[in-house]
């Protein structure tokens, strides 16, 4: 075989491989199209063919559900709405009453503060009372010593500490007998007062705001 007849032999063997090549990529293009159309047809029957069922189905559902179990299941329904409404009222009466309740125990423990202060403000007032007298009976020789001013300055200190805690005397000299802030311990004639006027303040009466601590004993005039 000479050369050019070898040449010619090896250019025909390359034009066949490119034929075959050509071809077998042609199959593949037209094959894979014809797939895909083939899958969306058939997903497209299957959802034609299942959708009229489902309808159907669901129609059958709804036509077939008897009368007597729907108006139960109402029924059922509004006992149910019934019970919510009243666990919801029960709730918000025992919220309420809670309410009520620490509203009351507040109002106790004050008044029970109050009362403490008020008890503890009256053995006060029995040592303040003592202070009063003494610098009121002091005789005249003594008033002008140096202790004497130190008992004028502890009185005064000690109203202060009353007058702090709220305690303020209630009026009664050239009043009207008033037996709410009042003690009458005589009833005198006595031409210089009117009937029901106080003639003197035998002991000094306090009070804390409305409330009386102790009355001002007095005596009244006829």
């Amino acid at each position: 075989m000479t050369e050019k007849e070898k040449k010619h032999k090896e250019e025909k063997l390359a034009e066949d491989k490119a034929a075959e090549k050509a071809e077998t990529a042609a199959g593949e293009g037209a094959s894979a199209p014809g797939s895909a159309d083939q899958e969306a047809a058939e997903t497209i029957a299957g959802e034609q063919a299942s959708a009229p069922g489902s309808a159907d189905q669901e129609a059958a559902e709804t036509v077939t559900l008897p009368l007597k179990d729907y108006a139960g299941q109402l029924e059922e329904l509004d006992d149910l709405r019934k019970k919510a409404d009243d666990f919801s009222d029960g709730w918000l009466r025992e919220r309420a009453d809670f309410a009520n309740y620490r509203k009351r125990v507040t109002r106790d423990q004050e008044i029970e503060k109050q009362n403490s202060k008020v008890a503890i403000l009256r053995k006060y007032l029995d040592i303040h009372d003592d202070l009063e007298l003494a610098i009121k009976n002091m005789p005249e020789h003594v008033k002008s010593d140096a202790w004497v001013n130190g008992i004028m300055l502890i009185y005064q200190k000690f109203s202060n500490l009353l007058n702090g805690e709220g305690l303020q005397p209630i009026p009664a000299e050239n009043c009207a007998f008033d037996p709410a802030l009042h003690e009458a311990i005589s009833s005198e004639e006595d031409e210089g007062f009117e009937s029901g006027k106080i003639i003197e303040v035998v002991q000094k009466g306090y009070a804390i705001g409305d409330r009386v601590i102790r009355p001002a004993r007095v005596r009244v005039a006829k």
